[in-house]
């Protein structure tokens, strides 16, 4: 007879163990963090007004009231796209940490 190396012997005792500890395992947890989707405002570009070739004083007047006007809804829907983002972030910040989920799953 011819005789068997000690590990041809043992690897398929050592494979059935590694095969029954991933068995094992708790699954994964691929939740996706929350996402907030950004208002219609905040991601529509802003829009300047541009003067004729040879304005009048009255035109100058109305392109800058209008300027002005156009200026403050950028930044008011520039602001309201931080909020969002800051919102999502905090969101996701709340969310426990993968080793806390794990706890929760387990109850340990």
């Amino acid at each position: 007879m011819i005789p068997i190396p000690f590990l041809k012997r043992t690897a398929p005792l050592g494979l059935a163990a590694m095969i029954a500890s991933c068995a094992g395992s708790p699954p994964i947890l691929t939740v996706a963090p929350p996402r907030l989707t950004l208002p219609e405002a905040a991601t529509r570009p802003c829009g300047l007004a541009i003067l004729q070739a040879e304005p009048t004083i009255g035109d100058l007047e109305a392109g800058y009231v209008t300027r002005g006007a156009q200026l403050v809804a950028c930044d008011g829907a520039r602001r309201l796209a931080v909020e969002t983002l800051i919102a999502e972030r905090a969101m996701q910040d709340a969310q426990p940490a993968p080793a806390a989920r794990k706890r929760l799953w387990f109850g340990k």
